[in-house]
């Protein structure tokens, strides 16, 4: 990322920061990234799963009482008709997706580092300014990518722990410093800047770092690429152009 860019979000995010204190809109409610999505999708497979065996359940008693008592009759249908009711909102409903545990973010392989700490963005985005939600909303996407480089790499690798201590510590971090100000000294200023400012700031910057990582982790990938590249066109590419043409025969 160019200076230029840094300098261009950093003005954006401040100018949204400005607007949403005049009476701007904010889109929550949504996952940041692939990872927590994957998340948020098998949680919810598993409860259309304990749906399906509640239900299952019911019936199966109900069908059981009927050959017992020889028909459950009108009361037993209205009495199951409410059980799979029931049991369709309590599974449907517990147990509730839990947040990760700020302690907990920077832990287990990358994969699963970078799933809990956009969960744990996801659950703090209703609290943060408008800017702040367009910048997570921006980091979610590069910690997608990022994970993914991450993937085949060592773990005993530098890049792997510097990724680890920006993602699962300091980025988490500054924003539980920011929900720790009472909201109405969010707005103090200090060094000519308040909390909500200070916050925009950091997250832009950890943006850039995030997107630098990437950009070094990739450079080693495009280099291989380029030499690749280069050795079949010198391995393939004149012999091609050299090849004689084929050309069909003609009908007698």
């Amino acid at each position: 990322m160019s200076a230029t860019d840094s300098d261009r979000i950093l003005t954006e995010a401040r100018q949204s920061l400005v607007r949403q204190r005049e009476g701007g809109r904010r889109v929550t409610g949504r996952a940041i990234g692939q990872r927590s999505a994957e998340v948020r999708r098998r949680h919810f497979a598993r409860k259309l799963t304990r749906v399906a065996m509640a239900i299952s359940a019911v019936l199966a008693a109900a069908m059981v009482a009927g050959l017992v008592i020889d028909g459950i009759g009108f009361t037993g249908l209205v009495v199951t008709f409410f059980a799979v009711l029931a049991a369709m909102w309590f599974f449907s409903t517990y147990p509730r997706l839990k947040v990760p545990d700020l302690t907990t973010l920077n832990t287990g392989d990358v994969r699963t580092m970078v799933a809990r700490t956009e969960l744990w963005l996801e659950a703090q985005r209703p609290a943060l300014p408008a800017p702040a939600v367009t910048l997570v909303d921006q980091i979610g996407v590069q910690l997608d990518g990022l994970g993914t480089q991450l993937e085949g790499l060592d773990s005993t690798e530098g890049s792997v722990g510097d990724v680890r201590r920006l993602v699962g510590e300091h980025l988490p971090g500054m924003v539980e410093s920011w929900r720790k100000i009472p909201p109405h000294l969010r707005k103090e200023q200090r060094g000519g800047r308040d909390a909500d400012q200070q916050l925009v700031d950091g997250l832009v910057k950890i943006s850039q770092e995030i997107n630098e990582i990437s950009r070094n982790l990739a450079a080693g990938d495009l280099d291989a690429l380029a030499v690749r590249g280069r050795y079949l066109d010198y391995k393939y590419g004149e012999g091609l152009e050299a090849a004689p043409q084929l050309v069909a025969p003609k009908e007698a």
